[in-house]
């Protein structure tokens, strides 16, 4: 590559066609076309007209797109929130760029409509796609299709079954499901070995995210509080330490559905903005009581009705901000910082030839 790596916005290796993706969004663009790469990014102004401080949060108001019911409005606004990027998104041709926002379209449109019941320390799916066992975890029945098994699981036809999940592996299953969707179009060798893995052992948490998941931002370098590309994962931490301490409670994992919005794996039909977020979190640590078995729990009813009354009261939403959308601390500390993670995550390159996912 020819070109630098830390400039933002987007690196194209390969032939100049990518630049015609970049221009299908008749925006002011900074295109540097070099012997082995393209870079793009927005231009400067533009950039800080559509997304002050890196916020893309109200890029659809801002532009007028509507991408909960556009489609074509979401891929517009995937690729503008990925060129707002400070991190530099490299991909080792045009192919696997195409590729990734087809993903990330296929993840948000998931995270839309999953619809499951959170639990921490049972977990179930529907028996005539998936067994269990504690050595391999879920894994799908032979002759089952890995992308119907994961909707399933997700997306229940009859919403008054809903299957128990973590918000954790709510998130990998999501993911995993935009993915499948992909392969067959651009790695079908990939689609099989994934269809066979999880008829045997099923890939989760830390490995789960070493294999398919690329993290961008850090501790050191974080990305902006409101900076957010349709289809990340991320992480909202629980900065109260006491709270902190009921299982499934040290924070929630999301996916950005843009516009604003996150995913509500318990309700769809109510997704979370930023400020909702933060403040239910914040409630937890006035709604934490032990049950019969002395386990610390969280009551979320009382929560919700905490948001309800909290919500009332700007004054109580604005000082309750202040303190949330602080950057969080490092792992085991808990003095004054908030639930903003310094990172974001989105899925590896997929491409035959170019995929850079290894199966365990």
């Amino acid at each position: 590559m020819d070109m630098p790596h830390d400039s933002g916005g987007m690196l194209v290796c390969g032939t100049t066609q990518a630049a015609a993706i970049f221009a299908l969004l008749d925006v002011p663009l900074q295109i540097q076309v070099g012997a082995n790469a393209v870079t793009c990014t927005l231009a400067a102004d533009y950039a800080a007209l559509i997304a002050p401080d890196g916020d893309t949060l109200e890029l659809n108001t801002r532009l007028g797109f509507d991408s909960l019911q556009n489609e074509r409005d979401l891929d517009r606004e995937i690729l503008l929130a990925m060129l707002l990027s400070p991190v530099t998104f490299e991909f080792p041709s045009e192919a696997e760029l195409a590729a990734h926002l087809r993903i990330r379209k296929y993840v948000v449109q998931a995270a839309r409509n999953t619809q499951l019941d959170f639990h921490t320390t049972e977990a179930e799916r529907p028996v005539d796609y998936w067994t269990y066992h504690e050595d391999t975890g879920f894994t799908i029945l032979p002759g089952k299709s890995l992308a119907e098994a994961l909707r399933k699981a997700t997306q229940p036809d009859d919403v008054r079954h809903l299957y128990s999940f973590s918000c954790y592996r709510a998130s990998e299953y999501v993911i995993l499901l935009g993915i499948v969707q992909e392969l067959p179009q651009s790695n079908p060798e990939l689609f099989m070995q994934l269809q066979q893995q999880w008829q045997t052992k099923s890939i989760q948490s830390g490995k789960f995210h070493d294999t398919f998941l690329r993290e961008y931002g850090s501790m050191a370098q974080p990305l902006p509080p409101r900076y957010y590309v349709p289809g990340d994962r991320l992480w909202f931490r629980n900065p109260d330490a006491y709270s902190s301490d009921a299982s499934g409670y040290e924070g929630s994992w999301v996916i950005y559905l843009g516009g604003g919005l996150f995913s509500n794996f318990w309700n769809r039909a109510q997704p979370y903005t930023l400020t909702g977020k933060c403040i239910e979190i914040y409630h937890w640590r006035n709604a934490t009581y032990h049950d019969a078995a002395g386990e610390l729990r969280v009551d979320e009813g009382k929560v919700a009705e905490l948001v309800r009354q909290t919500l009332q009261h700007p004054a109580e939403v604005e000082r309750i901000l202040v303190r949330m959308l602080r950057m969080r601390e490092p792992a085991g500390l808990y003095v004054n910082g908030g639930c903003i993670d310094t990172t974001r995550e989105y899925p590896r390159w997929v491409c035959a030839g170019t995929s850079d996912i290894v199966l365990p």
